[in-house]
């Protein structure tokens, strides 16, 4: 591998590698995909590249791999340093900062889990807490423009690809997420807006009847 070569280990549905191609997409650092195959473990470079966890996204920069995706867009943030920071260069917000990413895995997208494996009542509640929590980042945004204020950041690249799912749970149907959260859908649209987003996403509809859909189907939601 050449000094500047930079790979991400992928697969198109991962919300985690979408973290990462933004991240990148927003430093302007090129970068190849190469999309795994996780229904049959990935690839052998995958296998060698993150052997404790076997799952993607995988930076690999210099050789050295790179896991866990909000780790990785701390690695971007510090390695290219030559366009705005991704978090705040403050230790207090950058702490906070840190909090809100790992409230978004916990929260936000462990609750979008349950909303989508689960039926009947057990899907009610996995829903109300899911908007009680989507409600608590409303908070958090306030009026601003992204979550670090004016730019994109790295509450904004840790919760954006939740977007797709936003877009699926609209179609499961008895589900709205504009009506309980507007300033969350507002922000996500904003988001959409800039290259490193909507270049990052996939197709809404290819997410979820290639994808969400078949997922319920699989689980025997539908």
């Amino acid at each position: 591998m050449s000094r500047e070569e930079v790979v991400v280990l992928d697969c198109w549905c991962s919300s985690c590698a979408m973290r990462v191609k933004i991240a990148l997409a927003e430093k302007g650092v090129e970068f190849e995909c190469k999309d795994q195959n996780l229904a049959e473990k990935g690839s052998s470079l995958l296998l060698e590249m993150n052997p404790i966890h076997k799952l993607v996204p995988v930076l690999i920069h210099n050789g050295k791999p790179i896991c866990e995706s909000l780790l990785i867009v701390e690695y971007i943030d510090q390695v290219w340093t030559h366009s705005s920071p991704l978090l705040p260069t403050d230790p207090y917000l950058r702490s906070q900062a840190r909090f809100w990413g790992q409230f978004v895995d916990n929260k936000i997208y462990e609750g979008a889990k349950k909303v989508w494996r689960t039926k009947g009542e057990e899907e009610e509640k996995a829903k109300k807490e899911f908007i009680e929590n989507l409600k608590i980042l409303e908070g958090v945004i306030n009026n601003q423009q992204f979550f670090g204020g004016d730019t994109l950041g790295y509450i904004d690249i840790a919760l954006i690809p939740i977007a797709p799912w936003f877009y699926a749970f609209e179609k499961f149907g008895n589900f709205s997420i504009e009506a309980s959260c507007p300033k969350i859908v507002t922000w996500a649209k904003r988001c959409m807006e800039k290259s490193s987003v909507s270049g990052s996403l996939p197709d809404f509809d290819k997410f979820y009847y290639s994808f969400a859909f078949d997922i319920k189907k699989v689980l025997g939601l539908d």
